[in-house]
């Protein structure tokens, strides 16, 4: 039987065993925790779930993403809504955030899956990374072209083959795609796979075979782990756990079976 619970943070969502494995995922820029709603529903019969909003996105829309708010919200999840570690997925955004906490704090990381975050942002990449986070934030700064974007971002959301009530929460959650720019610099500059490489726990790099960007590299960031495997997901791009949801929880189980130290006791 699945005992299902909600966290008392503010912006937590929690489902699924209260002693059992927990999985926390952490979203990228511009969705909010909803877009993790596919995993969620299909993994919360065997682990704890648990997805929280960054700064600047759903239930933060006020605030603006920041690296240090976010790793303390983080901290703050796992501490409350889990026995005191977790496996992290996270996508984009949210996989720069996973590597930078298990970079400080591994002890509490049981597992690390990194999607459409394999593009290291230093030297050529730290120029992309400026280029992209400029031109976010011009494209949004007027209505019109938040308007736009939220259009688009409907669209792409209502085009995928999701339940319908999947669909409406992560339409319904908003779009924040100003937290492109805003997360520039605390991104740009920093060699997230130097930060990786002291991960000592497995590792599994998932991307999209169509991320043409924020996959490049993921051979010499899956080398630079020190338990790594790489996986591709044929025919998606970037947000390839909405795109191919069975997909990707099959090998987010295939994982946890076979890579995470089962619980003791």
């Amino acid at each position: 039987m699945v005992i299902f619970d909600r966290s008392d943070l503010e912006g937590v969502d929690v489902d699924g065993p209260a002693d059992a494995q927990a999985i926390v995922f952490v979203h990228g820029a511009m969705f909010t925790k909803e877009m993790w709603l596919p995993q969620r529903r299909a993994l919360a019969d065997e682990y704890r779930v648990v997805a929280l909003d960054l700064p600047g996105h759903g239930t933060f829309a006020d605030e603006t993403f920041r690296m240090e708010p976010a790793i303390d919200r983080l901290e703050e999840t796992i501490e409350t809504a889990t026995d005191g570690s977790a496996v992290l997925v996270g996508l984009s955004l949210g996989g720069y955030v996973a590597t930078e906490y298990a970079s400080r704090h591994p002890e509490q990381v049981d597992g690390l899956v990194l999607t459409g975050s394999s593009a290291n942002p230093v030297g050529g990449m730290r120029l992309v990374t400026r280029a992209n986070g400029t031109l976010a934030r011009l494209l949004t700064r007027p209505d019109i072209g938040k308007r736009a974007v939220d259009r688009l971002a409907t669209r792409w959301v209502r085009n995928r083959d999701l339940p319908p009530d999947i669909e409406a929460a992560i339409i319904d959650a908003g779009f924040y795609p100003k937290q492109f720019g805003d997360a520039g610099p605390d991104v740009r500059g920093v060699n997230f796979r130097e930060k990786l490489s002291t991960y000592p726990g497995p590792t599994l790099i998932v991307n999209g075979e169509h991320d043409k960007v924020m996959r490049r590299g993921e051979r010499e960031h899956g080398a630079a782990a020190q338990d790594a495997r790489i996986e591709v997901l044929a025919g998606v791009g970037h947000i390839c756990n909405l795109h191919r949801p069975e997909t990707y929880n099959a090998r987010l189980r295939n994982f946890m079976h076979q890579r995470v130290a089962p619980r003791q006791g």
